[in-house]
């Protein structure tokens, strides 16, 4: 086999089935007909951890174990059944104050995984395994990703635009443009319109003579500024960062769309408060989401901002295709992580979809958004905030938000509480709030 190939399906299980038979790397790697360190990288890159137990046993990796007696760490108990000792329980190590993880030492050393470990069967402490079919689809998903969206940097982008825009503003066509700029741009005219459609460059369709005279395509055009955004932000990815940091808060990212191509909003949903906020935006695009994640980062401190906006999960919409501008401050110091669901599954991030339900109940779907304010939605979002519900004891979001986080918080981000007896869900409470200020 040629050196440089992509490894297929065959050879991963190949690889697989070598492992569990105490192969070492280079008799893999002479099998397959590659080097030794592409084996290595493979298997470090695609194996998963898994926390399994032994025969008989729970999964429990703390180094004071087999000597711990403690009792009833947490109360109420979270264990489906009630043990003597909490070492038993399979949430010991997540309560535990005293925990300190051990790790097998064999997995720091080649082969790097559990498959063909003989001690495996009574361990308890976390697990690595290899995978064929799961490493050949994170592969595959991989390099669908990396290959999707647009191949600049943001720099590039803003030269381009520079360079673009005054142009189609005095009414030049992108062939005239790209026939005698070709030293600048270096992009192909096709290319160019598909960065005014995306909303990549300031140019708008209106800005060109031909192309309002005819009527849209059918196909929606979706163009990520990041073509690698979801390596090592995927769902698995996701979950998988779960696992190691248990109980850390999730935020979810959505966009509740209106009159198509007109305004929307993003919403910011606080799963562990069932608490959103609503940003009004004029266009579906990664730099007004951007914009509402630099505005949040100044108004609110950076250890605050830090402290509730952990992780967030986001969807595959393009105006999320820029992480590392939501993820990083101007000075390059990381402010949160950013994980994408899996294509076409909204169930994923199912808490903030059930909330949209409330915002339909105002904005109903299709309405174009362009007479509201963000006044106007803060004050929606202020009564459906306000209202309780009974997966949280009756407490509204809120109340929820106030208990974890604290009231001043709330007061920065311009939230308010709405008495139960006042809250309305309805477009209603715009005209009142109008009548009232009158």
């Amino acid at each position: 086999m040629a050196e440089g190939k992509h490894l297929t399906l065959e050879q991963r299980i190949c690889i697989e089935s070598m492992l569990k038979g105490h192969s070492t790397l280079s008799e893999i790697a002479a099998g397959l007909g590659k080097s030794p360190s592409t084996i290595s990288r493979e298997i470090r890159a695609r194996s998963v951890y898994k926390r399994t137990g032994s025969m008989g046993g729970n999964y429990n990796a703390c180094a004071l174990r087999s000597q711990c007696r403690k009792s009833h760490i947490c109360s109420p108990c979270h264990a489906g059944r009630r043990h003597k000792l909490c070492r038993r329980c399979t949430m010991c190590n997540t309560f535990c104050s005293d925990f300190r993880e051990e790790k097998c030492p064999a997995l720091s050393k080649p082969p790097y995984v559990c498959n063909g470990c003989a001690g495996r069967v009574r361990c308890t402490l976390k697990k690595r395994f290899y995978d064929a079919g799961a490493a050949d689809r994170a592969y595959r998903r991989m390099l669908s990703e990396s290959r999707s969206g647009i191949s600049l940097s943001e720099e590039e982008v803003r030269r381009l635009d520079e360079v673009v825009t005054p142009l189609i503003r005095k009414k030049q066509s992108p062939y005239h443009i790209c026939t005698t700029n070709k030293d600048e741009i270096m992009v192909s005219q096709r290319t160019v319109y598909r960065y005014i459609d995306a909303r990549i460059l300031s140019a708008m369709n209106l800005d060109l003579q031909r192309k309002v005279r005819f009527g849209a395509r059918k196909k929606t055009v979706h163009v990520k500024v990041d073509k690698k955004c979801r390596i090592g932000r995927t769902f698995d990815d996701f979950t998988a960062y779960m696992d190691e940091h248990p109980g850390t808060p999730v935020v979810e990212l959505d966009t509740v769309e209106g009159k198509k191509g007109g305004r929307c909003l993003l919403t910011i949903h606080f799963k562990k408060a069932e608490m959103m906020l609503a940003f009004l935006r004029d266009h579906n695009d990664s730099k007004s989401v951007i914009e509402v994640f630099c505005g949040l980062y100044e108004r609110l401190s950076a250890d605050t901002f830090r402290k509730i906006f952990v992780v967030c999960l986001a969807d595959n919409g393009s105006e999320f295709s820029n992480p590392s501008a939501i993820e990083m401050d101007g000075s390059g110091q990381v402010r949160t992580r950013v994980f994408y669901c899996e294509p076409s599954a909204p169930y994923q991030k199912g808490s903030a979809e059930r909330n949209h339900e409330f915002i339909r109940l105002f904005i109903p779907k299709g309405t174009d958004m362009a007479p509201y304010t963000q006044e106007d939605i803060s004050l929606m979002m202020d009564h459906i905030n306000s209202y309780g519900r009974a997966g949280l004891g009756d407490r509204s979001p809120y109340d929820m938000f106030a208990f974890l986080y604290g009231e001043e918080i709330l007061r920065l981000l311009g939230c308010r509480r709405i008495p139960p007896q006042d809250i309305t869900l309805g477009p209603s409470v715009f005209r009142k709030e109008k009548r009232d200020e009158v």
